[in-house]
C-alpha cells in the first residue's frame, strides 16, 4: 500500500506533473539519437526499432530507480586523475560523451561523403540486433542522468516511475514523426547530429565536474531549429514560384 500513500499528497502531485515535463525534455535527446540510429535500418523496421529501443530505455531507468542504493554509490570517487576525483557516474557520464561523439562525428562524415555511394549497401544492411546494442549503451547514460534528476524532484519512487513510464509512453508516440522528419530533411538531421555532439561535451564536462547547463544547449538548438524551419519554407516558397512560373511558361507556349 505504500506505493499510493503518494495519492494524497497534492505536493506529490505538483512533482509527478513537473517529473513528467522533465523527463520529456531530457529523452529528447534519446529520441533524436535513436531515429539517426534506425534510419540505417529498413523502412519496414524502423518504427518497430524505434519502439525496441524506447522500451529498453523505460526498463533501465526503471531499474534504476529501483536501484538507487546502488545508483548513489556511484557518486563516491574511485580514483584520482591530475588532482580531479573519478566516480563511477564520472566514468560512465565520459565513456557515454566518447560514444557519443564518436558516433555523431561518425554519421556526419557518412552524410558528407556519401555512405551509399563508397560503402556500399552498409545502410540497407544494417541488422536490428546492432542498432539495439547501440541505443541500448546510450540508454545506460541518458537514464543515468534522467534517473538522478527524478531522485532530485520527488521523494516517492512510486511517483518517479510513473512518471518514467508517461513520459517514454509520450517519447513513443512522438519519435515516429520526429524520426520522419529528420529522414526527409538532411539539414535537420545534420543540425540533430550536431546537437549531439554538443549533448556529448556536456557529458564529458559533466564527467570532469565541469557543469554545463543543459538548458543553453537545449537554447542553443532550438534556435538553430527555429532559423531552419524558416530557411525551409522560404526554399519552399521558391521552389513554389519556380514551379508556377514553369506552369505558366508551359500554359503560354501551348496556347
Amino acid at each position: 500500500m505504500e506505493w499510493f500513500t503518494w495519492i494524497n499528497n497534492p505536493e506529490a502531485w505538483v512533482a509527478l506533473a513537473t517529473l513528467i515535463a522533465l523527463e520529456i525534455v531530457l529523452g529528447i535527446d534519446n529520441i533524436i539519437f535513436i531515429s539517426i540510429l534506425v534510419a540505417r535500418l529498413s523502412a519496414h523496421q524502423r518504427n518497430k526499432a524505434r519502439l525496441i529501443g524506447l522500451g529498453l530505455a523505460m526498463i533501465t531507468r526503471v531499474m534504476l530507480l529501483f536501484s538507487l542504493a546502488w545508483v548513489m554509490t556511484l557518486t563516491a570517487p574511485l580514483f584520482t586523475v591530475l588532482a580531479q576525483a573519478i566516480s563511477g557516474r564520472d566514468v560512465i557520464l565520459i565513456l557515454g560523451g566518447l560514444f557519443l561523439l564518436g558516433k555523431s562525428v561518425h554519421e556526419i562524415h557518412n552524410s558528407l561523403e556519401g555512405e551509399e555511394e563508397h560503402g556500399g549497401a552498409g545502410r540497407a544492411t544494417a541488422s536490428m540486433a546492432a542498432i539495439l546494442a547501440q541505443i541500448a549503451v546510450i540508454d545506460i547514460v541518458f537514464s543515468l542522468d534522467s534517473v538522478i534528476t527524478a531522485v532530485g524532484m520527488a521523494d516517492d519512487i512510486a511517483v518517479m516511475v510513473i512518471a518514467v513510464m508517461v513520459a517514454v509512453g509520450v517519447m513513443m508516440v512522438a519519435a515516429k514523426p520526429i524520426g520522419e522528419f529528420v529522414d526527409d530533411h538532411p539539414t535537420i538531421k545534420m543540425l540533430a547530429l550536431s546537437f549531439l555532439i554538443l549533448v556529448g561535451v556536456a557529458l564529458l564536462g559533466e564527467g570532469f565536474d565541469m557543469h554545463i547547463p543543459k538548458g543553453y544547449i537545449y537554447f542553443a538548438m532550438a534556435f538553430s531549429f527555429g532559423v531552419e524551419i524558416l530557411n525551409l519554407r522560404t526554399r519552399k516558397k521558391a521552389a513554389d514560384k519556380v514551379h508556377l512560373r514553369r506552369k505558366l511558361a508551359d500554359d503560354g507556349s501551348v496556347s
